[in-house]
């Protein structure tokens, strides 16, 4: 053999062995096994498991665009000062909305264990007058952000509720009709903390019984003493009937509601609804703190109120709501709208109200009521445009 040979052969098994060690340098990963969030359909859709818990959670809320106009009275309306020579004018009532909503549940040898939270953030201008900063100079109406509201975060094992919720005089019963402005006769305060207990017997009965702290001035408990509210239903395919009634522990009155549904067809659905209450206390001038006659339950002016109404559906897309109320005191409400859903979770409704202000007269000469719509004219008109977005 030749040098040239073994120069050769020497250099082909360099080549070979280093060939060798670097493919067994190389070492390929074993995939790590993809985590993929589990669906939970116990208790409907868009729940999930929380990963590594058995707790369900869905998340959800809305993005609301709500344009009005008309009198202030009516709740679409809006005035402001202008710029220039101060005069009143007239203007948009704007407002915008994102509402994040979350839920809760899991299944425990005690019942179902459940939360719900909502909470608001706004922006835009006020259904009011033009204002005054703190030194008395205008500033008209001026559109911005409005906070953070928590209207719900409440936890839930079984029948018993605590924490942030509207009150059962309203939820129990199923709040009014479905129009924006169903409050033109208002038919109860919402805020308020609860500890309360929900009931269904499971063939049609249910009932309710919370014990509610109130909120704002008039509201708010003064002592030991709780709010009382109970309410029982029965619900079939005909529709619902509803009982409730309410302590006000501030003022020692009572309230009550009682509530008529009916499915008349798959596409017609009409209600009724009547409240009483008492307000000797409530109407007292003397009181500390003066209620003006409105509680936080007996909310409406005199003693009694109604609300009725209905909605017609004339298609999956398409409905037409109404909602005519009324009280004691000769206020009286009307709201009409035709709600379409363009494509699933964005609807647009549009809105029609009327506000009659029974004793604008006794207002404007200085006597001890509210003016609850804080309306400037006895009979108020305006619109609303509302586009909304949910998921």
């Amino acid at each position: 053999m030749n040098i040239k040979s073994l120069l050769l052969g020497s250099a082909a098994a360099l080549i070979a062995v280093s060939g060798a060690r670097a493919a067994d340098a190389v070492t390929v990963a074993e995939p790590e096994p993809a985590e993929y969030v589990k669906i939970c359909d116990v208790y409907g859709s868009g729940y999930f498991y929380i990963p590594g818990t058995e707790t369900c959670l869905r998340i959800g809320g809305y993005v609301r665009y709500d344009i009005g106009l008309g009198d202030v009275g009516s709740f679409d309306g809006a005035k402001s000062f202008d710029h220039q020579n101060g005069d009143d004018h007239s203007t948009w009532f704007k407002n915008t909305r994102f509402t994040l909503k979350t839920w809760t549940g899991q299944e425990t040898e005690l019942g179902t264990l459940k939360t719900y939270t909502e909470t608001r953030i706004n922006f835009g201008n006020h259904n009011g007058y033009g204002a005054f900063d703190t030194a008395g100079d205008p500033i008209g109406n001026p559109a911005e952000n409005k906070g953070i509201t928590l209207n719900f975060a409440w936890i839930q094992l079984g029948g018993l509720r605590v924490g942030k919720d509207e009150s059962a005089f309203d939820t129990f019963i199923g709040y009014a009709g479905n129009v924006i402005n169903d409050t033109i006769v208002p038919y109860g305060d919402f805020d308020t903390n609860v500890v309360q207990y929900y009931f269904d017997a499971g063939n049609g009965f249910s009932a309710v019984v919370s014990l509610e702290e109130g909120e704002g001035p008039v509201g708010t408990i003064d002592s030991y003493v709780p709010h009382v509210v109970g309410g029982v239903k029965y619900t079939q395919g005909w529709g619902a009937i509803t009982g409730v009634v309410a302590y006000d522990s501030n003022y020692e009155e009572v309230a009550g509601k009682v509530r008529l549904d009916v499915n008349v067809s798959n596409e017609l659905s009409l209600f009724g609804m009547f409240g009483y209450g008492t307000d000797d206390n409530l109407s007292d001038p003397t009181n500390t703190i003066d209620a003006h006659d409105r509680g936080f339950y007996k909310i409406w002016g005199g003693n009694w109120a109604f609300w009725a109404g209905g909605t017609y559906k004339f298609n999956e897309k398409t409905s037409f709501n109404l909602q005519v109320s009324g009280d004691q005191d000769k206020n009286y409400g009307v709201a009409a709208n035709v709600a379409y859903d363009i494509v699933p979770g964005f609807t647009v409704t549009a809105e029609v109200d009327y506000d009659h202000f029974g004793r604008l007269d006794d207002w404007n000469s200085g006597a001890d009521i509210t003016n609850w719509t804080n309306a400037d004219k006895k009979n108020s008109v305006g619109g609303m445009l509302r586009f909304q977005r949910s998921f």
